[in-house]
């Protein structure tokens, strides 16, 4: 194992240098140990790196190769899932939208609300802290999906200039978390973002344009998107819109002629 040398603590301004991401295992680890602290999780994913504890005592720093990921052009709606949109955004509807309304309740639900085929969770108590202290700082971010003021689905992730690393997904009901993600990611690629993280393939989010891409093209894209400003804060002030409906359905429209290249 390759453990980690690293400050007890690092703030938002902090650095650490992580072994290089091109060096991770064949199985896609990068090392051991370390913590949660903020500089830390954002030195991670500004180098193509992402924490994948196995044990609540053992933290794992991961870049899989190839990466999975959604791109500006790669946005794709089934036409399940746009019933799905259509039903939710409709005027009258009972569901509502939001943005970082309540991530410490999305990010607990991410970790207790059972998944088929998985026996347990990675999001541990100490994972949930160094998300939560990420979100007070303005990059971590949750959408809610509400249904009659009941949350029913929603997702956490971290953004860092023109990326958003999505972390997990919930739902109560059938395409809650759909429903949150597709326009979660409609409304960032119209702001200009370059592309979502998925970090490893699921055939949930390859519906959704998932692709897989070889960790060079994962790094030089990464590289790219972090050229542009960060959208810090509390995002239900820097979305205020959010949803648009009209730009949900008009991405849907033009997602039907997309050609996809890998």
């Amino acid at each position: 194992m390759r453990w980690l040398t690293m400050p007890e603590y690092l703030d938002e301004t902090g650095e650490y240098r992580f072994p290089p991401a091109t060096s991770a295992t064949q199985s896609g680890i990068v090392g051991y140990g370390g913590n949660l602290s903020p500089g830390a999780l954002l030195s991670a994913y500004r180098q193509g790196i992402f924490p994948w504890p196995s044990t609540p005592a053992l933290l794992r720093w991961c870049s899989p190769n190839p990466r999975f990921i959604i791109s500006q052009g790669s946005l794709y709606i089934t036409e399940s899932a746009r019933k799905s949109l259509k039903k939710a955004l409709r005027r009258g509807a009972p569901y509502t939208l939001t943005l970082d309304k309540a991530f410490s309740d999305v990010i607990n639900n991410c970790a207790t609300v059972p998944r088929p085929g998985q026996p347990g969770t990675w999001i541990f108590p100490n994972l949930v802290k160094g998300y939560t202290e990420l979100h007070r700082l303005g990059y971590a971010h949750s959408v809610e999906v509400w249904k009659n003021k009941v949350l029913v689905g929603g997702l956490y992730g971290v953004s860092i200039g023109a990326a958003f690393f999505g972390e997990s997904m919930f739902s109560l009901e059938s395409n809650a978390s759909k429903i949150g993600f597709l326009s979660l990611a409609a409304t960032l690629f119209e702001r200009g973002f370059t592309f979502v993280d998925c970090q490893v393939y699921t055939p949930y989010l390859a519906l959704m344009g998932g692709l897989e891409v070889p960790r060079p093209l994962y790094l030089s894209t990464l590289n790219h998107a972090l050229a542009a400003p960060t959208l810090k804060g509390n995002w239900s002030g820097v979305f205020p819109d959010f949803p648009d409906t009209e730009l949900v359905i008009s991405f849907r429209k033009n997602s039907e002629t997309i050609t996809y290249h890998t």
